[in-house]
């Protein structure tokens, strides 16, 4: 009887700690996109000065950068060939404080501008290199 309840809580284990690194990873992914939402409205305000990032800058200062817990948010900016602005957010995955699952990983969020919305995209030659089954279901 011992060997056999061994082997049924080895089984459940084998099932259960893929799904909870899964978990993990997911809780991690959600901080990005609560940082992308402060810096949104940052580029909304900075727009107004004719650039995505503060005061007029043509590149990103301090104001442009938010550091969560597990990676920092960083304010993109990207001109078209007809002069038209791009912004985004790159959001970089800190190496030591996330799971092993996101460690090289980013995600790079576009503003568009007709919605007011984040979609994930390509700015200045950034893009996402996330797992899909890790982003909330409105980024899938």
């Amino acid at each position: 009887m011992g060997l056999f309840v061994y082997g049924l809580i080895s089984i459940l284990a084998a099932i259960a700690l893929p799904a909870y690194q899964d978990y993990i990873a997911k809780s991690q992914v959600a901080e990005a996109f609560t940082l992308a939402d402060g810096l949104k409205t940052s580029i909304g305000t900075n727009r107004q000065s004719g650039s995505c990032f503060s005061n007029g800058a043509s590149s990103a200062g301090a104001d442009d950068k938010t550091t969560g817990k597990y990676g920092t948010a960083t304010i993109l900016q990207e001109t078209g060939k007809d002069n038209k602005l791009t912004c985004g957010i790159h959001y970089k995955f800190d190496q030591v404080k996330v799971s092993d699952l996101l460690k090289t990983k980013e995600i790079v969020l576009k503003l568009d501008e007709s919605s007011g919305t984040l979609k994930l995209g390509t700015v200045s030659s950034k893009s996402s290199n996330i797992d899909t089954k890790y982003l909330p279901s409105a980024f899938r």
